[in-house]
């Protein structure tokens, strides 16, 4: 069984499954599967092509579909940016 990496996981989800999103999208329900696999196994690292996320973003709204959704965060992060933008500082 393969796990699936956010944000595809979650993007399909909300969307109502791989069958609803090759139906929104005009892909095959393998190839909507296969976003969610690593690059190695022929996906896409979790990231949703970008040629389809503004179709999906336009069509699914109304499931509760945002725009944050179709990016990878950090839940123990209080920020928004990605760890590579934020540099901390310690203080002695």
């Amino acid at each position: 069984l393969a796990i699936m990496l956010d944000p595809a996981k979650t993007v399909i989800e909300i969307c109502g499954g791989v069958n609803a999103v090759a139906e929104i999208t005009g892909r095959h329900p393998s190839r909507v599967h296969r976003w969610g696999y690593t690059k190695d196994r022929g996906g896409s690292d979790g990231f949703i092509p970008s040629e389809v996320a503004s179709l999906l973003l336009e069509k699914a709204s109304h499931l509760g579909l945002k725009p944050e959704h179709f990016f990878k965060t950090d839940k123990n992060s209080n920020s928004s940016c990605p760890d590579h933008a934020v540099e901390e500082t310690q203080t002695p």
